[in-house]
């Protein structure tokens, strides 16, 4: 087959997720997990044997490639900071890129704020703010149908927003972040801690659907630093309404009502809680988001003009 396609990659802490279209069908969607941590030549030796499978399978190379990142990528395309896999940190994102896909044009883009551009596309909504939580805790906020903050102002970190003073130390070093309290692994340590077990993703997932108290508990402690974080954002910038995504709520349906809960609770008088459901495209926000950047470096929607807001190869 040689049919032209637009790729999404989406970069995760544990795995990394590929997403082939053309026009509007997906020809693939396909995964592969992180090997142990060790060096990033690793990692990139990895996605090299990934992307070569694809090329096989394809036939041909992508018209345009766009990558969401978990990481802080700078303006010369080195990793400034990606704590989840701190062995990436100065690693020449441009160049690995660019040697992966020579004949493609290539873009990159915070996984969070693409997430944001996909459920806004996909709801209709040009003011959302959407928060995912997996393996972190990324999201992205979009205004006018275009994400914020804009060009060269960086990334929306809701992630890192301070949620609780003193509180539980965060990978990117400070205490308190809402990525500290609320992230996948975070909810599991703590409901490990509350059932004086290890606890799975699927024990918990579980033990909600059985409403054991333990669970509840931890669920409702993350449900909480989420409401806080999003009632923050509501008044600074008065999105028209929030999704609730990432593999670990997608998992865990009960936790887009929790915090719906806590938002009614946090809201001001006379003000009303800003509506809150789960994400249109689940845990594939960001993934989608990445497709669709590359369709906009690659010009085909019609919608070149608006590139410059990302980091691109040229």
């Amino acid at each position: 087959m040689k049919t032209p396609y637009h790729l999404g990659i989406d970069v995760g802490g544990t795995k990394v997720a590929f997403r082939v279209e053309t026009g509007t069908a997906c020809l693939e969607e396909t995964s592969f997990g992180w090997g142990p941590r060790h060096r990033v030549e690793d990692d990139l030796a990895q996605l090299a044997a990934h992307v070569a499978g694809l090329r096989d399978r394809l036939g041909t190379p992508p018209v345009a490639v766009g990558v969401a990142m978990p990481g802080t990528v700078g303006p010369d395309g080195r990793v400034v900071a990606w704590p989840s896999r701190p062995e990436w940190t100065g690693a020449d994102l441009k160049t690995a890129l660019h040697e992966l896909f020579p004949e493609a044009a290539v873009a990159w883009a915070d996984d969070g704020d693409l997430g944001a551009l996909a459920e806004a596309r996909a709801s209709g909504c040009g003011n959302l703010l959407y928060i995912g939580i997996g393996t972190g805790v990324g999201g992205g906020l979009v205004l006018g149908g275009v994400p914020c903050p804009g060009l060269g102002r960086g990334s929306f970190e809701i992630g890192h927003v301070l949620v609780e003073l003193g509180g539980a130390r965060c990978v990117c070093g400070r205490r308190g972040c809402l990525q500290a309290l609320a992230s996948g692994p975070a909810t599991l340590r703590r409901a490990g801690s509350l059932r004086g077990a290890d606890v799975t993703f699927d024990d918990l997932r579980e033990a909600v659907r059985g409403e054991e108290p333990w669970a509840l508990e931890a669920l409702d402690v993350t449900a909480r630093a989420v409401a806080a974080a999003v009632t923050s954002v509501q008044e600074l910038v008065h999105p028209e309404r929030a999704l609730l995504g990432g593999g670990f709520a997608a998992g865990i349906p009960e936790l887009t009502g929790l915090v719906a809960g806590h938002l009614d609770a946090l809201v001001r008088p006379g003000l009303s809680p800003l509506p809150l459901a789960p994400a249109a495209l689940g845990g594939l926000s960001s993934l989608r988001g990445a497709v669709a950047l590359a369709r906009l470096i690659a010009g085909g929607s019609g919608e070149r003009e608006n590139v410059t807001q990302w980091r691109t190869d040229d």
